[in-house]
């Protein structure tokens, strides 16, 4: 959740800049007619299953036009430091030469006008969780055509895009508290009416929507389907799910499938959730996928000599355990926690590892914005901090150094898994899962791809013998990291060098 970070008590909010114009538009005013719009090619079907979603913070990736920078300072933790639309497409190269395929954009309607001051400093609505006006765009974010054209650009390089959305709550001291046309629409501390359940609390202290009752849910509804519409987005994040009932994401499922097509993507966001408390949502067809939480601590537990292989092990088997048809996403970093490079005391030997886990298992794998370079995290704030641009003239993060060997090495991981079906669809078992070397081969019996993976998180070089996959048949294998080739026989013996992976596959 976006909003996690602010305290319950981070009540007050300070304007420093409150347009008449913007205070004049009617809450539930309908947007004006989209302008007209050269339609992008659309990205070739293929499974979500085999996506690989890169999670972009707007505000702090790059700055295309420094005319919509308003309250901006880089140097504070919690301002505006000036991202918008512009310079995410200008830089959408960065994010095909990686080879991810889809794009996941925080929310872009217009947030607050103030701060927020319980943070112990003053603490905007960058991030775009905060709104003001489900109808309107946030003018620091750029314009509805500058939108448009994004998912376009992105969709002309074969990247999906999913916009990120909220239901359950505005910002704090929204126009949506002060008009009486909506007061009643909410819930909030300040009236004393927040509850104490999932879908009546407050969380952090943000005024609750009744999303319950059908005018609130049709206007929230309404506004947001109609940005998947003139956005023309492949899908949408979902924040806060366990917030809003159930008979809300129904009708919200029935909606976007009607309205934006059968094949509009929805990826929910339930707070902890993994396989068993995404069922609820999985069963009722009200998602497709769901953040699985468990991964970032259970992998970088793993390749810190934490914990025994066998259980990282059941850990990975039972992802595949999801109901049939619906996807788990996982990741090692994120807006809301700290980044896993920091947890790992800044050990990018380990932090590889990790990422190999991350990129040969089932699921979608989310890499969030920097990490592939190197961008340490850190606690929240620091978790959103700029994307680094090293020598590039690019703002907000120009001068910020990036580890090209590591983007590289994670340009070759995310190859792999394009490549080899595999890695995104195949079964998991476990070769060897005692000690310090954790091998694990992945088939796919539809295409006949088989992968072994082995991973040493050890002090020293170690060396494993596993049976020689059937899937391989008498063909010699290689090393699909390092080129190397290894003749086939009864067993596969692999050598892997400390705090290092092999990932091994059938010579072509």
């Amino acid at each position: 959740m976006g909003c996690l970070h602010a305290p319950p008590s981070a009540e007050k909010v300070t304007s420093e800049v409150h347009t008449d114009a913007a205070a004049s538009v009617p809450v539930a005013a309908p947007p004006p007619p989209a302008p007209a719009q050269v339609a992008a090619p659309a990205v070739a079907p293929r499974p979500w299953s085999d996506e690989v979603l890169y999670f972009v913070v707007v505000d702090r990736f790059a700055d295309g036009d420094a005319t919509n920078n308003l309250q901006v300072d880089a140097k504070a933790p919690g301002t505006f430091h000036g991202g918008d639309f512009k310079g995410l497409r200008e830089q959408l190269d960065e994010l095909s030469s990686l080879g991810v395929t889809a794009l996941w954009i925080t929310p872009v309607v217009k947030n607050i006008d103030g701060f927020v001051t319980g943070a112990g400093f003053p603490d905007w609505g960058y991030h775009g969780y905060w709104a003001e006006d489900f109808h309107q765009l946030d003018p620091r974010f750029g314009s509805e055509q500058e939108l448009k054209a994004l998912v376009d650009a992105a969709h002309q390089r074969g990247i999906r895009v999913l916009l990120d959305v909220v239901y359950n709550h505005p910002g704090y001291n929204s126009r949506y508290q002060k008009d009486p046309q909506t007061s009643g629409w909410l819930r909030s501390q300040e009236q004393g009416t927040c509850g104490q359940d999932d879908v009546t609390s407050c969380v952090s202290g943000l005024p609750d929507f009744k999303t319950e009752e059908p005018e609130v849910a049709k206007y929230l509804l309404d506004a947001q389907l109609d940005w998947g519409k003139r956005s023309g987005v492949d899908g949408f994040r979902l924040d806060t799910v366990k917030h809003v009932d159930h008979p809300f994401w129904k009708e919200h499922r029935r909606r976007t499938r009607e309205e934006l097509g059968p094949d509009f993507f929805l990826l929910g966001e339930v707070w902890g959730g993994d396989r068993e408390s995404l069922d609820p949502w999985f069963s009722g067809d009200e998602l497709d996928a769901g953040f699985d939480f468990g991964f970032q601590g259970s992998a970088l537990a793993w390749v810190q000599g934490r914990g025994r292989t066998v259980a990282f092990d059941a850990y990975l088997r039972s992802r595949h355990k999801v109901r049939k048809g619906y996807l788990l996403s996982h990741f090692l970093s994120s807006h809301d926690v700290p980044g896993a490079l920091f947890q790992l005391g800044g050990d990018k030997a380990r932090f590889r590892l990790a990422a190999v886990l991350q990129l040969t298992t089932t699921g979608m794998p989310v890499i969030y914005y920097g990490e592939e370079v190197g961008r340490l995290g850190g606690d929240w704030p620091a978790n959103r901090g700029d994307m680094p641009w090293g020598e590039r003239r690019v703002g907000p993060g120009a001068g910020l150094p990036r580890d090209e060997s590591l983007r590289q090495f994670y340009q070759r991981l995310v190859a792999l898994r394009r490549a080899h079906p595999a890695l995104s669809r195949g079964s998991h078992k476990g070769l060897t899962t005692e000690g310090d070397v954790y091998t694990f081969v992945r088939h796919d019996p539809e295409s006949g791809d088989a992968v072994v993976v082995a991973v040493n998180r050890g002090g020293k070089k170690a060396s494993v013998s596993v049976p020689w996959p059937e899937a391989w048949g008498g063909a010699a294998a290689r090393d699909l990291l390092d080129g190397s080739g290894l003749e086939p026989g009864p067993t596969l013996e692999i050598t892997v060098e400390a705090l290092s992976a092999r990932i091994l596959g059938r010579a072509l």
